[in-house]
């Protein structure tokens, strides 16, 4: 008995619940409408939100430190008088956008001759004059040309104040924007669009429903497994089309998705992580503490396992797809087959699991080596074990979503026996034996006699 009908009924009714499942989570979670009070971090002196201006660095000059005129508004030249190896850069900028455009303002940058002279004091400078010139550790190293933001304010006066925000980067990251379609579109052709789009997609749903939902109040866990669910449903289908190839894969993604989310509660549970080792998550209990700490932990394990999962199982409902096409063989060789691929897949997909997160933290993990502190005692802190639990919830996801995935592609194949002969039906054998069947009957004037033994045998 062919198990393909019955299978693919199966999984496409749990597809459809789940697709209800996801509809009903989406009306039960969306976020209100009510306003969010702006976070300390980012309000401006009188409360409200920060305006960031534009601006151009048009001269520089080293001087002394504290200048009357940092941060104000000024037409023409600042009142700067120069002094060689002067401990500040005195930054001219033209202001581009804001009330105050086509005016100038002033932004000053120590240097390490700041820091350097209490250094000397206590007999233990030791930096090159090179060192010496640059900018203190935090502050930004600007030069002429350069294209930056600044934050703009009312200052005790009423007037506007500037103050260095960040570097502009609009244009930079609209060129790799597009160098990045491009290569996508221009070696996947219309799936690598669709993948895009997809992208894009998963974007609106964590910009527009998963952080509003979260900060208006609901449960971190539901609204990451419910924005997962979605994404995952347009995404699939969308770069890889409706089949039963991408139904497999999509099955397996979520109930992988369903796994990866126990074990990364249990993770949290057992190995007693908070993730209050981090500024951000700190500030966020700042700033609302209403939100679940522990809940927003969870929800990013969850999130961050969306990507890889989805493509082990992609890859893995393809592989067997392929192979079930290409040999006819039964079910279990078609399982066993692709289960060597799924092998492989893994253990590189490990690799690249584990160092990604490493290379996020490799600053803290500098850091670490100069600690003093014993590898286990280091390997243990909520930081690293923080990025130590993604890595080993991802690792089990990866290798439980594998076989899963396999064993559900190879139901919804047509392998085994019973499909065999439509298989080497279009095979060119049957071919000339349909087209010429004269040849068969002048073939034994002339090649039976050079056959030797096995002439005999027509007779």
């Amino acid at each position: 008995m062919d198990l393909h009908p019955v299978v693919a009924k199966a999984v496409v009714g749990l597809l459809v619940a789940s697709a209800l499942a996801v509809i009903a989570g989406l009306i039960m979670l969306w976020p209100g409408d009510r306003d969010h009070d702006v976070p300390v971090i980012f309000q401006s002196s009188g409360g409200g939100s920060v305006q960031i201006e534009s601006g151009q660095v048009v001269a520089q000059a080293t001087a002394d430190c504290l200048n009357p005129q940092s941060g104000t508004v000024f037409a023409g030249d600042p009142a700067v008088l120069t002094v060689k190896n002067g401990p500040c850069i005195q930054n001219t900028v033209a202001l581009s956008s804001g009330p105050n455009e086509g005016a100038n303002t002033l932004i000053e940058v120590p240097t390490n001759r700041v820091q350097a002279g209490v250094q000397q004091d206590a007999g233990s400078d030791d930096l090159t004059p090179e060192q010496l010139a640059k900018p203190q550790a935090g502050q930004p190293d600007l030069s002429i040309g350069d294209e930056i933001k600044l934050s703009r304010s009312a200052g005790v006066d009423g007037a506007d104040t500037y103050a260095y925000f960040d570097h502009e980067r609009s244009t930079s990251v609209l060129v790799w924007a597009l160098v990045f379609v491009a290569a996508i579109v221009l070696v996947a052709s219309w799936r690598g669009l669709r993948s895009v789009i997809g992208l894009v997609f998963a974007f609106v749903v964590l910009f527009g429903f998963t952080l509003p939902a979260m900060l208006d109040g609901k449960s971190p866990v539901a609204v990451a497994i419910v924005s997962s669910a979605a994404i995952l449903f347009v995404v699939i289908y969308l770069a890889h089309g409706v089949s039963l190839r991408t139904s497999a894969a999509l099955l397996g993604t979520l109930v992988s998705l369903l796994l990866a989310g126990f074990l990364s509660w249990l993770s949290i549970e057992t190995m007693n992580i908070t993730g209050l080792g981090q500024d951000q998550t700190t500030n966020l209990q700042i700033y609302n503490n209403a939100i679940s700490v522990d809940g927003i932990l969870l929800a990013g394990f969850i999130i961050g396992a969306l990507g890889v999962l989805n493509d082990v199982t992609i890859t893995q409902a393809s592989a067997v797809f392929e192979l079930s096409a290409a040999d006819g063989g039964d079910r279990l060789q078609t399982f066993t087959a692709a289960m060597r691929v799924g092998r492989d897949h893994i253990a590189s997909t490990v690799y690249t699991l584990v160092f990604a997160y490493a290379g996020s933290t490799l600053p803290l993990l500098l850091l670490f080596s100069v600690s003093g502190q014993s590898f286990s005692t280091l390997i243990t802190t909520d930081l690293v074990a923080v990025e130590l639990a993604r890595s080993f919830v991802g690792g089990i996801a990866i290798a439980l979503s594998v076989p899963l995935t396999t064993a559900v592609a190879v139901m919804l194949t047509s392998t085994g026996k019973t499909a065999a002969p439509p298989q080497h039906e279009p095979t060119p054998q049957a071919v000339p034996r349909a087209r010429t069947p004269e040849r068969r009957t002048a073939e034994p004037r002339t090649p039976e006699p050079r056959s030797g033994g096995r002439h005999s045998l027509p007779e």
